[in-house]
């Protein structure tokens, strides 16, 4: 067993499976895609960590939010084999993969157009078909292959991300962390007869998605 996939193995053990993820797809998932891919080379020892890493080569930051915040919310989405899926903010595309190896098809977006051709040619690379990336704003997903039944964000919002929520399907959910009041949370919003759902799942922080940032507050 290499370096990377014996490190895979204790993320999952050490890091997921430890904050109660028990879903089997999910935990096949994430030892099966390699992390290390998704990461410039000079960082990929850093792969398996517990931490949110940055994946930016300039510019705004970008994150591949931490192995446990990932495997809890594919766990919270509940994504299905014949499921359509969002994923907003995806960076280098780590989330994505995942998100491809549980459901039918996966749109990802990043605002980061030199990001998502890095996030395309990952997936590619890693024989994900099932994957679509395109380089647009966090805030506006992609009407075009909605509605989905699951969007995932790969990060926080500070604000409700109301573009996102009419994209979803009857019976659908979008899952991530909420920043909008402190402490942060991961939430879960179904949408059911016309309305939005809103539940806490836990007590989650990530870095916030840029264009889902708060207002800044006017200071006389």
């Amino acid at each position: 067993m290499s370096g990377f996939s014996t490190a895979r193995l204790k993320m999952v053990d050490g890091q997921v499976r430890t904050n109660d993820v028990t879903d089997r797809n999910v935990l096949d998932a994430m030892l099966t895609v390699p992390r290390e891919a998704f990461l410039p080379a000079a960082r990929q020892a850093l792969a398996y960590l517990d931490l949110d890493l940055d994946v930016s080569e300039g510019g705004t930051k970008r994150f591949l939010i931490k192995p446990q915040l990932t495997g809890k919310l594919l766990q919270a989405a509940e994504i299905g084999a014949g499921d359509n899926v969002l994923v907003v903010g995806c960076a280098t595309g780590y989330l994505a993969a995942l998100a491809a190896k549980l459901a039918r098809q996966v749109t990802a977006t990043e605002a980061d157009s030199t990001l998502a051709a890095r996030a395309r040619d990952i997936c590619a690379g890693l024989g994900l078909a099932n994957v679509t990336v395109k380089a647009a704003a966090c805030a506006d997903g992609d009407p075009a292959s909605a509605p989905y039944d699951v969007i995932i964000l790969n990060g926080a919002a500070e604000v409700t991300p109301d573009g996102l929520l009419r994209q979803l399907k009857e019976g659908g959910r979008l899952v991530g962390v909420s920043a909008e009041s402190s402490p942060s949370r991961a939430m879960i919003v179904t949408h059911t007869h016309g309305e939005f759902g809103h539940r806490a799942l836990f007590d989650a922080a990530a870095p916030v998605l840029p264009g889902l940032e708060r207002a800044a507050a006017f200071v006389f």
